[in-house]
C-alpha cells in the first residue's frame, strides 16, 4: 500500500470519527433511553430535596435528567438492613409516598409507570417515564402479600437481596466469605417468592444476588431475569460482578444485564488509588479505616477526576458483555446516586450522551447502541408483564 493511499486510509477514519462527534447528540436524543437503577430516593427525595431543579448536590434531579436525555428513569427504593430489622415494608412504602409527592408537584414534567403500555403513553407526552424498583427484599418483611401490595403501587422489579442475607435467600456479599454451602441460594419459600414475581410480571433483579441464589432462581423462574446494576468479573473481580459462567447462564434466560457506572466495580485499580491519593492529600491526619465513599468525599474536585475510572473501563465491560452474551442482553443500571465515583466526564445524569458518543467511536451501530440504551431493558419489562 502506498503512503498516499494510507493518508487518505486516515482521513476517512477521521472524518469518521469527527461525523460521530458532531452527531451523536442527535443519535442520543433520537433514542429511547432507560436507566435501570437509580437510587436518588433516598440521597436526594425522602431527605426534602426539590428534585425538581436543578441541585448543587448529588447526581440526579429532573433538569440534568432532561439534559442527559433520561427518557426512563428507574427509581430504586432502598433501606439498609442493618438499620431497618424491623419496619422496612413501611419505610418502603414511605420512600414511594414521596416519589408519588414529587411526581405530582412535577407533573408536567414526569410521570409515574406501571406498565409498558403506560411507558408509551407517557413518552408520547415528552415526560420522563418514572418506575419504580425496590432494592431489598428485606423491604417485603417475607410476606407474599407485601410482594404483591408493593407491585400494585407501580414496583416493577424487586432486587431480592442487598449486602446482607435474608431468611430466605443469600447475597453475594456473604456468599464471597466462609459461609455454609446449606445455608446459600434460596430457600423453598424464596421459591414461591420467585414464582409469585412471575405470575405478578414482577422482573427478578439479581444484582446483589449470590451465586447460588443466582442459579436457584434461574432453576426457578419462567421469565427472563434482570441484573440491574453489575458488570464483568474478568475485568474487575468484585463479588458484585458476575462470572463468565453466570453470564452464559444469564444469555440461556433471555435475561439482561445493567452495567454499572461504579469506579470499584469497574476498575480493579480503584480502592487503591483512592487511598494512595487521600492519604496524599490530608497527610498525617489520614484515616484509612473510613469507607472509600468518606475518603472520596474529603478530595479536592481535581483529585476526584484523578481517582475516578476512565470513561474506557465502562466501556470495555460493555465490549466484554456485549461479546459473551451478545447484543440483545445489555442495557444500562448507572447506579447514580448509590456510589461516589462514577467514570471520568460521567459525573452525573445530565451526561448520558458521552456513553452514546463513547459507544460510536468504538464502532456501535445506532440500532445496537439504542439496544443497549433502553430497548433491551424495555424487551424483558414486557416479557415479564407476558
Amino acid at each position: 500500500m502506498t503512503k498516499k493511499l494510507v493518508l487518505m486510509g486516515l482521513c476517512m477514519l477521521s472524518l469518521n470519527h469527527l461525523s460521530h462527534s458532531q452527531d451523536y447528540k442527535q443519535i442520543h436524543a433520537d433514542m429511547v433511553v432507560v436507566d435501570g437503577h437509580n437510587d436518588v430516593i433516598y440521597e436526594s427525595i425522602f431527605q426534602g430535596k426539590d428534585i425538581g431543579r436543578r441541585l448543587n448536590s448529588g447526581a440526579t434531579d429532573l433538569p440534568r435528567l432532561k439534559e442527559g436525555g433520561v427518557d426512563v428513569q428507574v427509581f430504586a427504593v432502598w433501606s439498609d438492613d442493618a438499620k431497618w430489622k424491623t419496619g422496612a415494608f413501611e419505610h418502603a412504602n414511605a420512600q414511594i409516598d414521596s416519589l408519588e409527592k414529587m411526581v405530582a408537584t412535577n407533573a408536567g414534567t414526569i410521570a409515574l409507570a406501571k406498565s409498558v403500555d403506560d411507558i408509551d403513553t407517557i413518552l408520547k407526552t415528552g415526560k420522563i417515564a418514572a418506575i419504580i424498583g425496590v432494592e431489598g427484599g428485606n423491604m417485603i418483611e417475607e410476606s407474599i402479600d407485601n410482594l404483591v401490595r408493593l407491585h400494585e403501587r407501580g414496583a416493577k422489579y424487586l432486587t431480592l437481596t442487598w449486602n446482607y442475607n435474608l431468611p430466605w435467600a443469600s447475597c453475594a456479599a456473604m456468599e464471597s466469605k466462609k459461609m455454609d454451602s446449606k445455608a446459600k441460594g434460596l430457600t423453598n419459600h424464596g421459591k414461591a417468592i420467585v414464582k409469585k414475581m412471575n405470575e405478578l410480571g414482577m422482573l427478578v433483579d439479581l444484582s446483589h444476588g449470590g451465586e447460588q441464589t443466582f442459579y436457584d432462581v434461574l432453576a426457578v423462574s419462567s421469565k427472563p431475569i434482570l441484573v440491574s446494576h453489575s458488570n464483568a468479573y474478568r475485568l474487575c473481580p468484585h463479588f458484585r460482578n458476575l462470572k463468565d459462567e453466570q453470564l452464559e447462564a444469564l444469555k440461556k434466560n433471555g435475561g439482561v444485564i445493567g452495567v454499572n457506572f461504579y469506579s470499584g466495580f469497574l476498575d480493579p485499580t480503584y480502592e487503591t488509588r483512592l487511598k494512595k491519593i487521600y492519604k496524599k492529600q490530608v497527610g498525617e491526619e489520614a484515616d484509612m479505616t473510613k469507607s472509600t465513599w468518606s475518603m472520596y468525599d474529603q478530595l479536592s474536585k481535581e483529585a476526584k477526576y484523578e481517582v475516578d475510572a476512565p470513561l474506557s473501563k465502562l466501556l470495555d465491560h460493555i465490549d466484554y458483555l456485549v461479546r459473551k452474551v451478545g447484543i440483545d442482553h445489555v442495557a444500562v443500571g448507572s447506579d447514580f446516586d448509590g456510589i461516589e465515583s462514577s467514570p471520568q466526564g460521567l459525573e452525573d445524569v445530565s451526561k448520558f450522551p458521552l456513553l452514546t458518543k463513547g459507544l460510536l467511536e468504538r464502532g456501535y451501530n445506532k440500532a445496537d447502541i439504542a439496544k443497549i440504551m433502553g430497548q433491551n431493558f424495555l424487551r424483558i419489562l414486557k416479557e415479564n408483564e407476558r
